[in-house]
């Protein structure tokens, strides 16, 4: 039977005519849906039957979605998170499920230190004080002699503690997995626990994986514990940020404010509390699109999606 194949990734999918004849050499065809963040598990049950691989965003790969895919050999992730699928399901029903580690951290370390910078100097006030015919003069803070915590010391954390450093900054990190020895020697940097983290830092960046175990690792008690007139960054995961809890932080002042990339709901919902803070800097779940990193990505999940059809047996058929 002839291989087919949903592509579901909007940057692969704009940029799909760079990969067509690979897909056409192997006698491949693809499936281009129609998407606006994500494919929905309903959207999924409809349609994945079809297919024997998928190269997917953030698509609601459920348990429910995966038994109905009685074709389907390989999951390739666009990016690093997998935390839309369930990997239990996955495995238990022979589907391959991989990602491109590794891929995102200049640019995403970029960003967190651009929201840093754009918020100690309120930069995003100037710009619409400017806008709106005033001439705002706002003081701001200095990053030199501040300490940054990183939650999440991998390849995206690490990058954020080099851009830190470079800022004069002290690094604190915290992670489930060991660090390796020879960044800790090289930077300074400390790594503690989460609760001294939350409790020293004067910037929190979250640049973690979202797992079932931490969700909402930041919520009413570690917003209680933190220094007053911390500023957050969340490039990572909505959900690993109690929202509500944050808008009474934020309403409080304890948090002197947050950029926020990404939301327990996307794109973030018109009645949302959030939107009534001008402290606040919401990105588009953006941070990792670059016009470089988009190109490395599209070719490692084009290259990923081939070779798990090439030498995977369809085992769940």
């Amino acid at each position: 039977m002839k291989q087919n194949v949903l592509i579901s990734c909007l940057q692969l999918q704009s940029n799909i005519e760079d990969y067509r004849h690979l897909f056409a050499e192997r006698d491949i065809d693809i499936e281009l849906p129609t998407v606006d963040q994500q494919l929905t598990a309903p959207e999924l049950l409809g349609i994945i039957d079809q297919f024997d691989g998928v190269i997917a965003g953030d698509d609601e790969f459920t348990e429910e979605v995966l038994e109905k895919a009685t074709r389907l050999k390989i999951i390739a992730r666009w990016g690093v998170g997998v935390d839309a699928v369930d990997l239990i399901a996955a495995e238990r029903l022979g589907i391959q499920v991989v990602n491109t580690p590794n891929v995102f951290s200049d640019e995403v370390a970029d960003i967190v230190i651009g929201y840093a910078i754009m918020m100690s100097r309120q930069l995003h006030k100037l710009d619409r004080s400017v806008r709106d015919g005033g001439w705002a003069k706002i003081e701001g803070i200095s990053l030199r002699g501040k300490t940054l915590g990183i939650i999440g010391m991998g390849s995206i954390g690490r990058a954020v503690a080099q851009r830190g450093l470079a800022s004069g900054m002290s690094i604190l990190g915290y992670d489930v997995a060991p660090v390796p020895e020879s960044f800790v020697n090289e930077t300074g940097s400390r790594i503690v626990g989460l609760q001294e983290l939350i409790t020293q830092s004067d910037f929190i960046s979250l640049n973690c994986n979202l797992t079932d175990s931490n969700r909402h690792m930041l919520s009413a008690a570690e917003f209680a514990s933190m220094k007053p007139g911390v500023f957050l960054v969340n490039t990572a995961r909505g959900p690993l940020i109690d929202e509500l809890a944050l808008v009474s932080a934020l309403q409080d002042g304890r948090i002197a404010g947050a950029a926020l990339d990404v939301f327990e709901t996307e794109p973030l919902p018109l009645e949302s509390p959030l939107r009534q803070f001008d402290n606040c800097i919401f990105g588009t779940h953006n941070s990792s699109n670059s016009h470089e990193a988009v190109i490395r990505v599209n070719q490692m999940s084009v290259n990923n999606l081939l070779s798990g059809l090439a030498t995977l047996p369809s085992v769940n058929s």
